[in-house]
């Protein structure tokens, strides 16, 4: 475990040091870009992947039987409407407004500790939302938010904002007693190098005893390719142990595109006429296509870092450490051996995160265990990026749900293991509180 001393030292490394010939230029494609030092052969693999990526699936039977397949039951119809420009979603505002880039995971009470969710008998574990022709979609969420004001040792308030949800239009019948928890789509960027990090590092942070009663745990998962047990990394509650098994997953709950890790339809046994819609084919999405686009995402270059040298950010820097929101959001982690990409091996990177689950208190609980993972815990969302989402998404949200609509807010919202460090950022003068949001929007 660092010291106080060497962690700060680290942070304010990583804020001051050697500065740049020129600050990186952030603009809408910051998010699109591929790692540099590519070879000729992999950049042509990166641009298939992008293709992938971009492309919008159509309904089977179609002539191009390289992207048919879509649905029957789905949400969107490609990976970039969720991702716009490898960004991150944002939540309605109000009722009436569609869910553009955020989902609803459903499931049922009273599965065992460590099994995956149960779920939901009629609807499934994702509500999907659109339908082809022929095939009602499942329903609709509504979204409204109440809203209180906290107030800050030195005065200022701040309204935050939580929501609540009605299920609307639903096709096949009434939910009954369900587990729900909505989503926003993360951004993409830098996946590679997560994915990267070894297990046995993920696992050594866990052992880790931490100040202010902070212990992360890592997901244990079904990887299945191999069937076996994996320590989990990516989704909200780490239940996905690699890249190539979470874009699997999200092309069969997004849009009901199956593949070889995820052979089955995103119908239920009650949905007969879903059941028999056609497919474009078994699978649907091939296992070179799957290949391309996880080449694709983990080579997506990492968010640059910006204005790392100045006085303000690194002011941030030493908030951040004193905080305490190093202890989870860890400034740097290592990629080990990978074979199957070479340019991701043995990098030392800036994510801002442990990649663990921690307790984060009742008002962010979802109530829905996943896994190993409870219904009060989250893996730290990696922090890279953060300033440079709003010149890539018009409207972006922060947390699981998107509620806050700031990183401050964001902040206000921590509690459980994050709530001392919430606290010392509450109880801190403005121009500390405004320079712990300059750093973490330089990164």
């Amino acid at each position: 475990m660092k010291t106080s001393a060497a962690l700060l030292a680290t942070l304010l490394l990583a804020a001051a040091g050697p500065a740049a010939p020129a600050e990186p230029a952030i603009d809408r494609e910051t998010l699109t870009r591929p790692l540099p030092g590519l070879s000729a052969d992999d950049t042509e693999r990166f641009l298939r992947g992008r293709s992938l990526f971009r492309q919008s699936w159509v309904i089977a039977p179609a002539r191009d039987h390289e992207v048919d397949g879509l649905g029957p039951l789905y949400n969107r119809l490609a990976c970039i409407s969720c991702h716009a420009k490898n960004g991150r979603g944002g939540a309605p505002s109000r009722p009436e407004e569609r869910m553009q880039s955020m989902l609803v995971r459903l499931s049922v009470p009273g599965r065992k500790p460590g099994e995956a969710p149960r779920a939901h008998p009629v609807y499934g574990d994702q509500l999907n939302e659109e339908g082809i022709p022929g095939i009602p979609g499942e329903g609709r969420v509504q979204i409204r938010w109440r809203t209180h004001t906290v107030r800050l040792a030195d005065g200022t308030r701040v309204e935050l904002r939580e929501p609540r949800t009605t299920f609307v239009e639903l096709a096949y019948g009434k939910l009954g007693p369900v587990l729900t928890s909505l989503r926003v789509s993360p951004h993409v960027a830098g996946l590679g190098l997560l994915d990267a990090v070894p297990a046995s590092a993920l696992e050594a942070m866990a052992a880790e005893a931490q100040p202010d009663g902070i212990r992360g745990s890592v997901n244990r998962v079904a990887d299945r390719r191999t069937g076996a047990l994996a320590v989990g990394r990516f989704g909200l509650k780490s239940n996905m142990p690699n890249l190539r098994q979470q874009i699997a997953g999200a092309f069969v709950g997004d849009m009901s595109i199956t593949s070889e890790l995820f052979p089955d339809e995103n119908c239920t046994p009650a949905q007969t006429t879903c059941r028999r819609a056609p497919h474009g084919g078994k699978p649907e999405l091939s296992a070179a296509q799957l290949d391309d686009i996880t080449f694709y995402v983990a080579h997506l270059a990492p968010p640059p870092r910006r204005n790392d040298t100045a006085p303000e950010v690194v002011r941030g820097a030493a908030a951040f450490a004193g905080f305490g929101c190093a202890a989870c959001h860890r400034p740097t982690l290592s990629s080990g051996d990978s074979p199957q990409y070479p340019a991701l091996a043995h990098r030392e990177f800036a994510p801002y995160t442990d990649l663990l689950l921690h307790d984060m208190g009742p008002r962010l609980a979802d109530g829905r265990p996943d896994h190993l993972a409870g219904g009060r815990q989250w893996r730290t969302a990696p922090l890279w990026g953060l300033g440079a989402l709003a010149a890539i998404n018009e409207d972006v949200g922060f947390l699981h749900d998107g509620r806050a609509r700031n990183i401050e807010e964001a902040i206000l919202w921590h509690g459980g293991e994050a709530e001392k460090a919430r606290q010392r950022y509450a109880g801190a003068p403005a121009e500390r509180r405004r320079a712990l949001i300059a750093f973490l929007q330089s990164l």
